[in-house]
């Protein structure tokens, strides 16, 4: 009997039916460097992604800035940070807040109090973001419809059932692409970039190793790869950046 306890990968934060072949493709570059121990393939639909990110076998995933911040700093290793194609800092990313057709060109001031959209309490592109944009516009938010997935915070505000959402640009990007229902939407505002999504190891893992294990496996990925994953390299950024960012209140519901 195998006396090892299995090991885990996952690449969760952008892996949609349209993506999967390519995060498979770039999970075994990653793989090719390191040692036997990892897993050959990446783990999805994971019931718990806290419970997942703080395992002591977890080779590799990808978290949000938020709960990293809020729960898995001193519980995990910073790896690296990817560098998405968007128009920002290396590193970095931003939220567009997104709203019916109907509503192109209104300003932001015409939201305050609007009913929010948002994939997930500590999501920082669905909620931290959002709701720090409004506030800093000296706006509030209304009723809040909590949905699971930027995906359906966006189909949510696509059949009016919100008014507004925050969206993470590169899935913004991807719903652009994959998602009909986009043509029902319209961008009416991008909040600040802050450092983008990060990818953590286990605490007892060799960051190092992975680090460069990542670096390769982007280098060698292929432009069509890298196309649809939205991603053109990693960069280093401290875990004390992703700390300052501020940890808003629970919403409503």
């Amino acid at each position: 009997m195998n006396a090892n306890p299995p090991m885990y990968a996952s690449l969760p934060m952008y892996d949609r039916p349209e993506t999967a072949a390519a995060n498979d493709r770039f999970w075994r570059l990653i793989r090719d460097q390191l040692d036997e121990a990892a897993p050959a393939q990446l783990t999805r639909d994971i019931p718990d992604l806290m419970s997942h990110w703080q395992s002591p076998d977890l080779v590799l995933s990808q978290t949000c800035g938020f709960p990293y911040r809020a729960q898995l700093a001193e519980k995990v290793n910073l790896v690296a940070t990817p560098v998405l194609n968007l128009d920002c800092a290396a590193g970095h990313y931003y939220s567009v807040l997104i709203a019916h057709r109907s509503r192109a060109g209104a300003a932001l001031a015409e939201f305050d109090g609007a009913t929010a959209a948002y994939n997930d309490p500590m999501s920082q592109s669905g909620w931290a973001a959002l709701h720090s944009h409004m506030a800093s516009a000296g706006l509030s938010l209304g009723a809040t419809l909590a949905t699971g997935a930027h995906r359906a915070s966006a189909q949510a505000v696509a059949e009016e059932r919100a008014t507004v959402a925050a969206i993470d640009a590169l899935t913004w990007q991807m719903i652009c692409i994959w998602d009909d229902f986009a043509t029902e939407l319209c961008v009416i505002d991008k909040t600040a970039p802050t450092p983008a999504l990060p990818y953590i190891c286990a605490r007892s893992l060799p960051a190092s190793e992975t680090l460069r294990a990542l670096q390769q496996a982007t280098t060698a990925l292929s432009a069509a790869d890298r196309a649809t994953l939205g991603i053109s390299g990693v960069t280093l950024i401290p875990s004390t950046a992703y700390l300052a960012v501020p940890i808003p209140p629970v919403p409503d519901r």
